[in-house]
């Protein structure tokens, strides 16, 4: 505040002075303007209130910087087309420490450009005496090197594997300890860029001593590169600085090109950090870049990290497959693949790519290995996508499969046979191996989570040798093994609340319901009732139930009764903005049908729309109503 109204003060002073002043003002100003000494320097104390707060003091006596007279040698560096043409100038005009920076990170570039990376014994290079002059002059007067130039220095060292004991080497890297307090923020992240999986006690001070640094003066961050930079290397960052720098990314959204957000992107996928506002930020602004930036690597990066994220953003994903589409026939199998199991884990299915990505296997299936045949078909399963030539397709995936298949590890041999019931395209020959007791065993290795996930896989697939090929069910009692796992998952506010409203239907009585039934097909059914002719509860607690794994009692079901399945679909159950059901959820719909079970549905968005009790009782009566007489239809 002190500075402003001195500030203002000068200017008034400074006017009054440039124009005629009265013998009155004269006299009321004589004290002020007595001596010129006061002016000039009220205005220095103005122009340091207009400082950048990040700029270092210049102090009253301090001449201004000014920028050397360019020599012959700068000019010949920079037109110098070859290696040699560096070496020859240098040996011609020679330097200073500074310019002898500038031409070694000028002579690694060229020697990159046309001689490849420096590869093996590289002694007859580095001993040319025209280089290690200028190396020399570097080391011997390195605290005349610029802050851009010290810093390249430091990574053009490296990339000419330069050993950790020279001498040369260790100059630099204690001037840029020394001076790692006067580097810009740039300066800063590209030193930490630089030290990326380095190893060396010189070189991870240096990192640490960067990253310090940047923790006490992120603030001054102003350009989408260097966040971009420090985010891509955000595994060595505290989570407190990582924070900062997304807050910093959100602030420069704007400002990002199609590759900044893609890097970005990729950074906080690597690092499984799902910032929810800056990836919404960055996704508005990916949708106002034009369609020659959205490349296919591009995109390619975009749907990997959103779907490690599960970040779902249909807008995007809509231009994103508007983009492809066209250039799905030019796509490699494993772009395709990529693309398909990344959209695959957001749910989300896009009818004409999809149907792309199967016309791209039936003209390309001799270029796909049988992983991404795998992949593409695991895909298809998660999502419940029949392709429109589904013949012509699977007659393909078939002749792979079947010269394949059983030389598959264990796990994905399961996955994969898994899939094909799901999209029922599984054959007997298939299916029998992986009723063995044999495979169970193989499969009973690892955490308890994953043992159960594909104990319930078998399952699924035995119930399909049962039920969809009723001829092959002698191979089935190897599986007596396997046991049916308990659900162990807590109850959602959906199952509760339908749970309460059956309870309420049957009028209290315990043996006309069962609830959270897990079957032996290995599937759990949310709620499970007998009805007689009349749609009415009867008592099932001695009535035969081939689904359960006691069997249940010893009395046939009464004539005209019927056994009816409540299955609750939450959100999760369906693909992204749609209501279609996924893939698994189809085939439990299929097997239960083909046990006898007669489905009453009920959808989350359907039940959320009911308030009371009579609403609920009145909306289950209607639902069981009508799959009943659908039943009697068919």
């Amino acid at each position: 505040m002190a500075n402003r109204l001195l500030g203002r003060c000068a200017r008034l002073i400074g006017k009054s002075s440039s124009q005629p002043v009265a013998p009155a003002a004269a006299a009321r100003f004589h004290l002020t303007l007595a001596g010129p000494v006061e002016v000039p320097r009220i205005r220095s104390r103005l122009w340091v209130t207009e400082r950048f707060l990040c700029e270092r003091a210049i102090t009253k006596d301090e001449p201004l910087p000014s920028l050397p007279v360019r020599t012959q040698l700068d000019e010949m560096i920079e037109k110098a087309s070859t290696p040699e043409e560096i070496l020859c100038a240098w040996e011609e005009h020679g330097g200073n420490s500074n310019q002898a920076a500038a031409a070694l990170r000028r002579w690694t570039q060229l020697m990159l450009k046309t001689k490849g990376k420096f590869k093996g014994d590289q002694t007859d290079v580095l001993t040319d005496p025209r280089l290690l002059d200028m190396m020399d002059t570097l080391s011997k007067h390195v605290s005349l090197v610029w802050n851009g130039n010290l810093v390249t220095a430091l990574r053009t060292l490296g990339i000419m594997k330069v050993p950790p004991t020279n001498p040369v080497l260790s100059s630099v890297q204690t001037e840029v300890l020394w001076r790692v307090r006067r580097l810009s923020c740039k300066q800063l992240a590209f030193l930490i860029d630089w030290g990326a999986g380095k190893k060396a006690p010189q070189d991870v001070a240096i990192v640490n001593s960067a990253l310090k640094q940047l923790e006490l003066r992120w603030t001054e961050i102003a350009d989408a590169k260097t966040v971009c930079v420090l985010i891509s290397r955000g595994e060595k960052m505290a989570p407190s600085l990582m924070d900062r720098l997304e807050d910093k990314a959100l602030e420069l959204s704007e400002s990002f090109s199609v590759d900044d957000i893609r890097k970005v992107c990729v950074a906080l996928a690597a690092q499984s950090r799902r910032s929810v506002p800056l990836l919404r930020a960055v996704s508005y602004h990916l949708l106002q870049k034009p369609s020659s930036e959205f490349t296919t690597p591009v995109i390619m990066d975009l749907a990997f990290a959103y779907g490690k994220l599960n970040f779902t953003h249909s807008q995007v994903f809509q231009r994103m497959a508007s983009e492809l589409f066209p250039r799905v026939p030019e796509l490699s199998p494993t772009d395709v693949t990529r693309c398909a199991k990344s959209l695959g884990f957001l749910k989300w299915l896009h009818i004409p790519l999809f149907e792309a990505f199967a016309e791209n296997y039936t003209a390309n299936s001799e270029k796909y290995s049988t992983l991404q045949l795998c992949n593409l078909l695991m895909t298809f399963a998660r999502l419940g996508f029949q392709p429109s030539k589904g013949e012509e397709f699977y007659s393909k995936v078939h002749a792979v499969l079947k010269e394949s298949l059983a030389s598959l590890e264990p796990f994905l041999q399961t996955d994969v046979v898994w899939s094909l019931c799901v999209l029922q395209q599984a054959k007997p020959h298939y299916l029998i191996p992986l009723t063995q007791t044999s495979h169970v065993t193989n499969l009973s290795e690892g955490s308890p989570a994953r043992v159960e996930n594909y104990t319930l896989k078998l399952l699924h697939i035995a119930t399909t040798l049962l039920l969809e090929q009723p001829g092959s069910s002698d191979t089935v009692p190897s599986l007596g093994v396997l046991s049916v796992p308990a659900t162990s998952s807590s109850l959602s506010e959906l199952q509760s609340s339908l749970r309460e409203a059956l309870q309420s239907l049957v009028g209290g009585k315990t043996g006309a319901l069962r609830t959270g039934v897990d079957t032996v097909y290995g599937w759990t059914i949310d709620g499970e009732i007998v009805v007689d002719c009349d749609n009415k509860p009867v008592d099932m607690s001695m009535l035969k139930a081939p689904h359960l794994p006691n069997g249940g009692g010893d009395q046939d079901l009464p004539a005209g009764a019927r056994r009816l399945a409540f299955l609750v679909w939450e959100f999760p159950s369906y693909g992204s903005k749609s209501r279609d059901l996924l893939g698994r959820f189809v085939m439990m719909k299929r097997h239960l049908q083909l046990a006898g079970f007669i489905l009453v549905e009920v959808p989350y968005y359907e039940w959320h729309e009911l308030k009371t009790e009579w609403q609920k009782l009145a909306y289950l009566k209607d639902k069981m109503g009508k799959a009943v007489a659908e039943d009697i239809a068919k």
